[in-house]
């Protein structure tokens, strides 16, 4: 079955390795009748989807675990977690796992910046090119965000300057925002610490929905 839950706030600051603990003790807590593998060293069967940056906010993030119940009751389940979640985590639906972490092509984030920043951000638009290395366990590679991000289109709400981005979240191409928050840093001097980055959509090949 697959957990469905918002990660907001402080819980940003969650790494993956602490959300296992933490869903490991709420799962436990909650007394609900998950699975657990066999062998000297029991343990709640957990595969995370598409997981999260740290320091990220998430609309969409999800576990899924096995259940012993037949007939598990979804609604159940959301109330007793919620109940002992650590603020900042809400699920809000529990549900039969469907299409495998495997269909998520793209990830869609809306990015805030102080609005100070929209001469910088509208510069972006300019750029014939904006390369960057992406770095992974084989190595290092070069990648032109203009292929997926051809340009930033920014609206002021107040005193925080919003985009939207979609990047790919394949498993053979995954493009983490940050990329695009480093580039700007270093081509225009706009601190990536203060970008708010908001994970709003998991979506198949097709662009529909994932969750």
């Amino acid at each position: 079955m697959r957990i469905w839950f918002e990660k907001r706030n402080e819980a940003s600051y969650i790494s993956l390795l602490d959300l296992q603990r933490v869903m490991q003790r709420v799962l436990k807590r909650s007394g609900l009748p998950v699975w657990h593998t066999l062998g000297f060293n029991p343990h709640i069967y957990m595969t995370f989807t598409c997981p999260l940056s740290l320091g990220q906010e998430s609309l969409c993030e999800s576990v899924d675990v096995k259940t012993e119940a037949t007939d598990p009751d979804f609604a159940q389940w959301q109330d007793r977690l919620n109940a002992i979640m650590p603020s900042g985590i809400r699920v809000f639906r529990v549900e039969p796992a469907k299409d495998k972490a495997s269909a998520i092509a793209y990830a869609c984030y809306a990015i805030r910046y102080p609005a100070r920043a929209l001469p910088q951000l509208e510069s972006y638009n300019s750029l014939p090119a904006a390369a960057v290395q992406k770095k992974s366990k084989r190595g290092a590679k070069e990648i032109d965000l203009k292929a997926y991000i051809p340009a930033l289109d920014c609206r002021v709400e107040g005193d925080r300057v919003c985009f939207e981005v979609c990047l790919p979240a394949a498993q053979e191409l995954n493009l983490n925002p940050s990329l695009l928050a480093g580039f700007l840093e270093e081509r225009f001097g706009l601190p990536a610490a203060s970008a708010s980055i908001l994970r709003t959509a998991l979506l198949k090949e097709d662009k529909t929905p994932f969750c």
